[in-house]
């Protein structure tokens, strides 16, 4: 199918722009994914020959620099030093002091122990005093994992210090060579508090994000390449590598005899249809019930709205509870059913997966509908009532002025949040896990060979990955393998819908 006209657009229906725009997104996938792997590309591309630009650098300075600056080389701080940059100085040689010290002390040896991860595993030794023996602890392979990582951390920050040492010595030669004034520490705070303020304020945050976001992340990273778990708790029994047999094991190319690879692929196909209708259906009919309630002639508006935000107002964890207590077999709802004569045995809700997806995604748009016509409702207000009038004017009925004012304004505004609630939906964790936590486990998605636990037909990658780590088999190697493939859906589907949407393509359409 070629791409249509602006004029040729405008001459179909409905259904037939419905599925025209489908089959645009799906063409911009691929030009996507290949934007995608093209700028993943040149970064790579770039980040090599930043690295190479810089050691280039490094050897022309060594050469070209004063005597400072080749002395800084050995001695971080000295050219800030020598040319009285005293707080400079001292925080590169401290620095240097530091690592010298930490990386004979401890750092050789987490590095020595983090290629096997330990080898000395616990033992006993008799202790005259008890006369008895006794427990003698030996490696502890999460430990010399998260030591080792923070060496390796520690290592790449001090190169990163170092080079900045040496550039800084080099601009101080180009200063005096040009007979500048040199910064005194004075100056370096009047300009934290003043021109490089914003990095004064971004330097708490931004140490807290690496420390709490970035290092955990990339910890786990680690853990997945190990046999991390129960049995290999690295204390009792010391874990090591493994490389990529956990990921062949998920894509059944480790153990032909497990079914883990078809519980990956139900789970996520549950866990990908499941964020579609929550987030859809939530949207349109929240954006439906604000426009119900805000139609002119609508009377008790506010207590329409009050009463929708009731649902807000109460804790999911007692709401959710308790409306999935009432569909129990043993439920108020089965209760007035039975009761009333409309059936004459208890339908079990939770025991049959097709009815309760279904009425998981019913109570997921009581619970969601609220924060929609809350939103749904400031926007429009925010659009131009001229649009609506001269739509009249042009003829245009209550249907067309939706779908041509009302939703692409809408789409508009809140194109991010759509994306951000579609994300969150992937990770629901308390509607699915509070409504069917005691769903019956299906024996199709009970794995074998990593044992990654018993799943119910209900279960989304984020629960099944909770299942995992808490229960009996506490699979920490599986649940960051898991927790990878979850980031590298979501990051992908992200890239594909921020690229599509109209809050990206045509902003200048709604100046």
């Amino acid at each position: 199918m070629k791409k249509l006209t602006r004029s040729e657009y405008f001459k179909l229906n409905a259904v037939q722009k419905l599925l025209y725009n489908i089959y645009l997104f799906f063409c911009a996938i691929p030009p996507i994914l290949a934007s995608i792997g093209k700028a993943i590309w040149g970064g790579i591309k770039g980040f090599c020959k930043g690295i190479k630009n810089e050691i280039v650098d490094t050897v022309k300075t060594f050469g070209k620099g004063t005597w400072q600056t080749k002395v800084s080389y050995l001695i971080m701080g000295f050219g800030n030093l020598s040319r009285g940059q005293i707080f400079r100085g001292l925080m590169f040689l401290v620095l240097e002091v530091v690592f010298i010290f930490y990386m004979i002390t401890n750092g050789v040896y987490w590095l020595g122990k983090f290629r096997t991860l330990g080898d000395v595993p616990p033992g006993e030794a008799y202790d005259p005093v008890l006369d008895a023996y006794i427990r003698v602890d030996g490696d502890n392979s999460f430990t010399i994992l998260l030591y080792g990582l923070l060496t390796m951390i520690f290592i790449v920050a001090f190169v990163v210090a170092w080079r900045m040492s040496i550039k800084q010595s080099k601009q101080l030669d180009e200063l005096v060579a040009k007979g500048k004034k040199i910064p005194k520490a004075k100056d370096d705070i009047r300009e934290l508090l003043d021109h490089q303020f914003h990095k004064t304020l971004l330097a708490i945050p931004l140490t807290g994000i690496i420390c709490f976001t970035v290092l955990p992340i990339i910890f786990m990273i680690f853990v997945a390449f190990t046999n991390y778990g129960r049995e290999l708790d690295g204390y009792a029994n010391l874990f090591t590598w493994v490389g990529f047999d956990n990921f062949k094991a998920l894509f059944g190319g480790a153990d032909n005899t497990s079914n883990l690879p078809y519980a990956f692929g139900q789970i996520l196909k549950w866990t990908l249809t499941w964020a579609v209708f929550a987030t859809f259906s939530n949207y349109f009919l929240g954006m439906l019930v604000a426009i119900l309630i805000n139609k002119k002639g609508i009377k008790l508006k506010k207590l329409w709205r009050g009463i929708l935000v009731l649902t807000i107002a109460i804790p999911q964890f007692v709401s959710l509870l308790y409306v999935g207590k009432m569909f129990d077999k043993n439920g108020l709802i089965n209760g007035f059913l039975v009761n009333s004569g409309l059936v004459e045995h208890a339908i079990d809700f939770w025991g049959t997966p097709e009815i309760g997806r279904v009425l998981i995604i019913l109570i997921n748009i009581w619970i969601g509908i609220p924060y929609l016509m809350l939103m749904a409702t400031g926007i429009l207000m925010n659009i131009p009532e001229d649009l609506y009038e001269s739509s009249r004017i042009d003829g245009a009925n209550a249907v067309q002025q939706f779908t041509k004012i009302t939703l692409p304004y809408m789409l508009f505004i809140t194109g991010p949040y759509l994306l951000t609630s579609f994300i969150g939906n992937i990770n629901n964790f308390n509607v699915i896990y509070l409504l069917t936590g005691g769903a019956v486990t299906n024996p199709k998605l009970t794995t074998t060979g990593l044992a990654a636990g018993s799943a119910t037909d209900y279960d989304l990658l984020v629960t099944w990955l909770f299942k995992i780590t808490t229960g009996a088999e506490s699979n920490y190697k599986l649940a960051a393998v898991l927790a990878i493939m979850i980031f590298v859906v979501v990051s992908v589907l992200s890239v594909i819908v921020y690229n599509v949407m109209p809050s990206n393509k045509n902003e200048e359409d709604f100046q």
